[in-house]
């Protein structure tokens, strides 16, 4: 069987405007390459942290806390006391979160991300956001496509840490 063609390659995201197909690829893209990799991947290990690095379940947890608080903020939202009480408990280990629970909220943010990039009129990336306390300046493209480069990123630190634990498993 072929191996389909990463995201970019497979046209345009459906009512996604132009200027964001690169954000909308990006989010499956990783959301593919995740579940993927999670297939296989024992929830034993979901805690671990090889060489003192952030855990897969971290990084499960981090994904979808970080598009929901930047697509927030493009939306001109404050972040609420739910988001910021999920932000401080990412990365807390808690055996009974499940691999699955996890996979199904990414799943769930990234179809809902996706959703808000439809609705995004093209004359309105470029108007300016406030993040964070400090009220510091982007715009909502920059928030977008930051939550894309972030996604990657940590889908990235995630797909080795998860490849190492397998690799000491099988090894």
């Amino acid at each position: 069987m072929d191996k389909i063609p990463e995201a970019w390659l497979r046209g345009p995201v459906d009512g996604v405007p132009a200027q964001l197909q690169p954000v909308a690829h990006a989010l499956i893209q990783a959301h593919e390459e995740i579940a993927l990799i999670m297939k296989d991947f024992p929830q034993s290990k979901l805690w671990e942290q090889p060489a003192g690095v952030a855990s897969v379940a971290f990084h499960l947890q981090h994904i979808p806390g970080v598009l929901d608080r930047l697509f927030s903020y493009a939306q001109e939202k404050e972040i609420s006391h739910v988001q910021l009480k999920y932000l401080s408990e990412e990365g807390l280990e808690d055996p009974s979160i499940t691999k699955e629970r996890l996979l199904e909220n990414l799943s769930n943010r990234v179809i809902a991300s996706i959703s808000f990039l439809k609705t995004v009129l093209p004359d309105t990336i470029t108007e300016v956001r406030t993040v964070g306390r400090k009220k510091l300046p982007s715009t909502v493209s920059g928030l977008l496509f930051h939550a894309a480069e972030h996604t990657m990123r940590h889908t990235g630190q995630l797909l080795v840490t998860a490849r190492i634990l397998m690799y000491k498993e099988e090894g």
